[in-house]
């Protein structure tokens, strides 16, 4: 049976699902905390990528869970948020193999976005930010790739932190995308989440920013209410931190001071998706061919496009990436850039396929700086933009993470 023959009824494919795979064992008992630390008594939902052990990993694809093995140990970033208290309360759903930033899923349906009904939680951290926002778990334990922390955060309310790339073991997590693929965390409050982070990061002196950076560019390529929502956010945050805002200016291409260009955006964007995709072919093309049927065609369609990229079309694309890196680390050196986390609000439950991809590329070209630079990124919530929540994100040199994890501390507004 195809997946189109048991997609979930509901316009688009985007049928109604809960946020749990496993909301409490599935044949053995989830893993206890230690019953003491820093996060004693934190329910923690785990994104269905990361290995919880006595579990199988499911990848949000039937198929995968069929011949995924029984977990041994779980995850090194999971066991440390149980060594120091938290216990698993669930393990929740994904998008098929976390390549998607919707929350749709073609097997299971799309959890609820319990700060927008009706609409997608987003992805592909989607069951976990589902279960945060609807007070059945306090810490959602995701990945973000090309944004899956930091789209839920924003469509659901809550507060998003993707590590800088690397400072979190990923053992035991599922790839997609290794150069760009993250492990971190989603909260309602924003003290816990800042606890939470501080468990799985080094020690660091933190800092605080010269300025907080606005670019024109950047808030442009959001729909017109979410830019007004980010904008008024950025201008309470730097009133609240009694730090400057500073507009990138108008100019040459490549000065550490000069916003983004147009052709910049679009270069980032394009070499980010090739070099994703044939990073994902690579790790998980075997499994497409092998199970025909198995994954939706939008997502089957995203794996195949990096079968065909050329070794010479990848290593031009990790040029573009690496000149990205310099380009951001330059801009950083005057203060921390703040951009919109989306560029809309959750769309529909029942958008249309071309709908969803819409938003889905709008918002690559804002989310996809952090991931190809490596840097930290901080989803607040809090700004509304008709209504619905969107997020503000903030990026931090390299290496900052407790530093930019302090903004929730200093006036970060609580959760939706």
């Amino acid at each position: 049976m195809s997946v189109a023959e048991r997609r979930p009824a509901g316009a688009g494919g985007a049928g109604t699902g809960g946020a749990w795979r496993v909301p409490g064992g599935d044949g053995g008992a989830l893993p206890a905390g230690s019953g003491t630390g820093p996060l004693r008594g934190v329910r923690v939902a785990v994104k269905d990528n990361v290995a919880v052990a006595g579990q199988r990993v499911g990848a949000g694809v039937p198929a995968w869970l069929a011949g995924a093995p029984v977990e041994a140990a779980s995850a090194p970033v999971l066991q440390a948020l149980l060594d120091a208290g938290a216990h698993v309360r669930g393990i929740a759903h994904t998008d098929e193999l976390a390549f998607s930033l919707t929350g749709v899923n073609a097997h299971h349906g799309t959890p609820p976005n319990p700060a927008a009904p009706g609409r997608v939680p987003g992805g592909s951290t989607s069951g976990p930010a589902s279960a945060v926002a609807a007070g059945e778990a306090d810490l959602g334990l995701g990945t973000d790739t090309a944004g899956s922390l930091r789209v839920p955060g924003s469509f659901c309310g809550l507060h998003a932190w993707r590590p800088t790339h690397g400072v979190v073991p990923l053992a035991g997590v599922l790839p997609l995308a290794p150069s760009f693929d993250t492990a971190g965390l989603l909260a309602r409050d924003a003290a816990l989440l800042a606890r939470a982070a501080g468990v799985l990061l080094p020690p660091a002196a933190q800092q605080r920013p010269a300025a907080l950076l606005r670019s024109r560019r950047l808030l442009g390529l959001a729909e017109p209410a979410t830019a007004r929502a980010v904008r008024g956010a950025l201008d309470a945050l730097a009133a609240r931190l009694d730090v400057p805002v500073r507009d990138l200016e108008d100019g040459p291409a490549g000065g550490a001071t000069a916003d983004f260009t147009a052709g910049e955006v679009e270069a980032w964007t394009t070499a980010f998706r090739t070099v994703q995709a044939a990073e994902a072919w690579e790790r998980h093309g075997g499994f497409v061919q092998a199970h025909p049927g198995a994954l939706s065609a939008p997502v089957e369609a995203r794996f195949r496009a990096g079968r065909d990229v050329s070794g010479a079309q990848l290593a031009a694309a990790r040029a573009v990436v690496a000149r990205t890196r310099a380009r951001l680390d330059a801009v950083l050196g005057g203060g921390w850039l703040c951009l919109p986390s989306t560029a809309t609000p959750a769309p529909p439950a029942g958008s249309t396929a071309e709908g969803f991809e819409a938003a889905r590329a709008g918002t690559l070209r804002l989310s996809t700086l952090a991931s190809q630079a490596g840097v930290p990124a901080l989803g607040l919530p809090g700004a509304r933009a008709e209504g619905l929540p969107v997020g503000l994100c903030v990026l931090a040199p390299r290496g900052q993470d407790r530093s930019l994890l302090g903004l929730l501390g200093e006036g970060a507004p609580p959760g939706g």
